[in-house]
């Protein structure tokens, strides 16, 4: 049972964005008791400089305030994940991959030592025991063909952290047919388990 939702919006196509569409109905689909909304187009997060960078490496009781308000933002997002029983994460294909939008998201929360650990067998995630669905819209690429770059890439990021029960819920190639890939979509909506 879901109780807690992150929700994740990165289309800049704001009210008329296709994932938006969909992550709305894969919350009503499974019903949560609360959802926490992160709108990455509404709200753009910073990119990582080289002040975070040396932050992050840095342990805790050494850092100076500059470092310590550099990854105030950071430590807030990873928050959000922690709280989060499932992530329901709207992803437009733009040019074969993810949003900038989302990628700045993802270069925050991936902090070693906080989402993941580096241990003698590999990295280990540290983010386990959650859900993730992605709500995926593309133009015209094909969800899991050679040149999805989105997904893929996703499975793998929310994998390192952590999250490898990954569902995908695709209205892709919406050019070619917008109706037949918006029923699939919805067909997918209602499989999922509330």
């Amino acid at each position: 049972m879901t109780t807690s939702i992150l929700r994740i919006d990165s289309s800049a196509s704001g009210a008329g964005s296709v994932t938006r569409k969909l992550t709305d109905k894969v919350i009503e689909k499974l019903a949560p008791d609360t959802v926490t909304i992160r709108d990455l187009a509404a709200e753009p997060l910073p990119h990582i400089d080289p002040t975070w960078v040396a932050a992050r490496v840095t342990p805790a009781e050494d850092r100076d305030e500059t470092a310590k308000a550099s990854l105030i933002l950071s430590d807030a997002l990873v928050a959000e994940i922690q709280a989060a029983d499932t992530l329901v994460i709207g992803v437009p294909i733009y040019n074969f991959s993810v949003p900038s939008s989302l990628k700045a998201w993802i270069d925050l929360i991936a902090r070693v030592g906080v989402t993941f650990r580096y241990t003698e067998n590999g990295p280990e995630g540290l983010l386990t025991g959650k859900k993730a669905i992605l709500a995926v819209a593309s133009g015209g690429v094909p969800v899991g063909s050679p040149v999805d770059h989105a997904t893929t890439y996703l499975k793998t990021v929310l994998g390192f952290v952590g999250i490898t029960d990954v569902t995908i819920v695709a209205a892709d190639q919406l050019a070619i047919d917008a109706d037949a890939s918006m029923a699939k979509a919805d067909s997918e909506i209602s499989a999922l388990a509330a």
